[in-house]
């Protein structure tokens, strides 16, 4: 089993099947990318 992280806010984005635990890190997850439009 996997798991996707953001970066920004350490919230899990997203879980995916794998052969061993996996973590990956994303850049920022679509609330943080949401927040970013909001903010220019």
């Amino acid at each position: 089993m996997g798991v996707i992280i953001c970066q920004t806010c350490e919230t899990t984005i997203e879980h995916f099947e794998e052969e061993k635990v996996t973590t990956l890190y994303s850049n920022k997850c679509p609330h943080c990318q949401e927040q970013a439009k909001l903010e220019k």
